[in-house]
């Protein structure tokens, strides 16, 4: 082994060990590899930078873009609503919901795909008395079910096509990965239908304890011109007008735990649970002020370059356990806490005292550039970010912009990439976005880590590093056929994608699989599917995939729960990507 593929090798270990360890924010350790890569000699500077200009990476920031296209409009509300409406009984809602949700997250970023559909969820689970934890586990599966089924379900996807078209092996039709996608889906739920009775929990929580799933709970100051002074909660027949609940009068003692009858004065301030819309309806028509996060002034409220987001507590977050005034929050983020929803209890106290825990949701205001670093820290998921809607009328319009967009690749009329940009073109012109909202729109953490991880994958090639590993493995099971080789990578990616980012986990195998496949003289075509779908498979822990981690906490689920559904399904989708994929793309 030359030196050059040993400072490699040492480099891609350092670089699984930050990544698992999560002592640095992925984009970091990306650019740390990258730092090393080019401070080593080991990529020329040119090979070094090739990343940020690779097919995979621009294609990846334009999905993004067309994507914020369809949240714009409401577009992927109306198509989850309009599907979800069918779940008539356990059965239909759980074959409603995978079917939906894959179908969705075959074009659209699966993230986005999970966000608009757990509160739908949470509706049709109260419409149909059903249990929402047995079928949020679902959801979230199935979206990476349906990320596998098209070219652009996932930035992995794209990721392992252009390693496929730099390697001199030819890029991936827009429906190559769709029937193996298929296949897995149908199982997928078959899986569910047959064992998730007995795979998935049953912890509804009693309706007097808990909160819809669209539901925040936040605090409003009485303004001395609204009209609720002087009456009681029951002479202003809020929950007639609006749908929301007063909790508490605080600072009002005993008397303030019930409300109903108690006359309200200027300065009171209200502890009022209910959905965003009809919180902020609230405010405008009854003369109260949001009063969540310690002073704030409504005038906040008025700055042009403020955006809402969701987020929730993530693992690893230092916020865990603590208040706002212990974290200094305000001043530590630079954001505003409008509300916090908690599924499973009650929240009764003032925001400032409750201690946060894994999973909670917040709802924030910030400036984009605070946004920005909310994605880049450790402490928080960004779930959705609420932009300015341009009215359901231009949903048509975008959904034809994507399906053109689609139907270009599809057919080889142009490459995916100039295909992606031609629509991110079309949004900005007909003002869908503004240049602005489509900056705003791309995962700049998505970008960073793939352009520093991709350089890694040509020195692993360039070194020799992959060929070694490659030569590692088949001696160990070359004997046993290309067959055997497939399912040691297929299982050696599944494992390493539910400790690191499935990107990462395709870059650093993807080279090797191509090696194996070139020792083995068949094509590699079918290795590097099996490295994709094999990515997109972490089901076996609740940080293994994202929308594993917005579903935890909805789903009131535990480490366990993931474990005991998701072993057993990983295993079944190995058994048949070795049997099918062989079948399908000849060895």
């Amino acid at each position: 082994m030359s030196g050059d593929a040993v400072l490699v090798l040492v480099i891609m270990l350092a670089t699984v060990v930050l990544f698992v360890t999560e002592k640095f924010p992925l984009d970091m350790v990306a650019m740390l590899c990258l730092g090393a890569l080019l401070g080593l000699g080991l990529v020329t500077p040119l090979e070094g930078l090739a990343g940020f200009s690779n097919s995979a990476t621009v294609t990846v920031a334009a999905m993004f873009v067309l994507s914020a296209g369809l949240s714009h409009t409401g577009a992927t509300d109306y198509v989850g609503r309009l599907m979800v409406r069918f779940g008539r009984n356990h059965f239909w809602a759980l074959v409603t919901v995978m079917t939906a949700v894959t179908l969705m997250s075959a074009f659209v970023n699966n993230t986005a795909a999970v966000a608009v559909f757990i509160p739908l969820v949470g509706v049709l689970a109260n419409r149909r008395r059903l249990s929402s934890s047995k079928l949020l586990i679902p959801l979230s599966y199935a979206s990476q079910f349906g990320g596998v089924c098209t070219l652009i379900g996932t930035s992995t996807n794209l990721l392992v096509n252009s390693i496929s078209e730099q390697a001199g092996y030819g890029a991936f039709s827009m429906f190559e990965f769709s029937r193996m996608g298929l296949i897995l889906f149908f199982a997928g739920m078959l899986y569910f239908l047959v064992f998730g009775k007995w795979l998935l929990p049953d912890r509804d929580v009693e309706p007097l304890t808990t909160f819809h799933l669209d539901e925040y709970v936040t605090e409003m100051r009485i303004q001395s011109d609204s009209p609720l002074v002087g009456k009681t909660v029951i002479d202003s027949h809020l929950g007639d007008e609006h749908d929301v609940t007063v909790i508490r009068v605080l600072g009002s003692g005993d008397a303030g735990w019930a409300p109903l009858r108690q006359v309200l004065e200027p300065d009171n301030v209200l502890l009022v649970r209910g959905s965003f819309d009809e919180l902020m309806l609230l405010r405008d028509t009854m003369g109260l002020e949001l009063n969540a996060d310690f002073e704030v002034r409504d005038e906040i409220f008025q700055e042009d370059d403020l955006r809402l987001v969701q987020v929730l507590i993530a693992p690893a977050s230092e916020l865990i356990g603590h208040t706002l005034k212990e974290v200094d929050f305000r001043n530590r983020y630079k954001a505003l806490v409008l509300a916090l929803l908690r599924r499973g209890e009650s929240i009764n106290d003032q925001l400032s005292s409750v201690r946060f825990g894994l999973g909670d949701e917040i709802l924030l205001q910030a400036h984009e550039e605070d946004i920005r670093a909310l994605r880049r820290s450790d402490d928080f998921i960004v779930l959705n970010e609420m932009p300015r809607r341009i009215g359901r009328r231009r949903a048509p319009l975008v959904l034809a912009v994507f399906a053109v967009v689609i139907g270009l690749a599809a057919f080889d009329v142009f490459p995916m990439l100039v295909a992606a940009l031609l629509g991110c073109l079309a949004l900005l012109l007909t003002r869908v976005l503004t240049m602005e909202e489509a900056y705003h729109a791309i995962d700049w953490q998505v970008i960073f880590v793939l352009a520093g991880i991709l350089p890694l994958g040509t020195a692993m090639q360039t070194s020799g590093a992959a060929e070694t590993i490659a030569d590692w493995a088949l001696g160990m099971v070359g004997d046993m056929g290309p067959v055997a080789v497939l399912a040691v990578l297929y299982l050696l990616t599944s494992v390493l994608t539910n400790m690191i980012s499935n990107a990462a986990a395709a870059v650093l195998l993807a080279p090797i699989a191509i090696s194996s496949a070139e020792a083995l003289g068949v094509d590699p075509r079918s290795f590097l599917l099996v490295i994709t779908f094999a990515a997109s498979a972490g089901f076996s822990t609740p940080v293994g995939y994202q929308t594993n981690m917005m579903v935890y906490n909805a789903g009131g689920y535990r480490y366990t729960d993931f474990l005991r559904a998701g072993v057993p399904l990983s295993i079944l989708f190995w058994v048949l990507s070795v049997i099918f994929i062989p079948q399908l793309w000849v060895l």
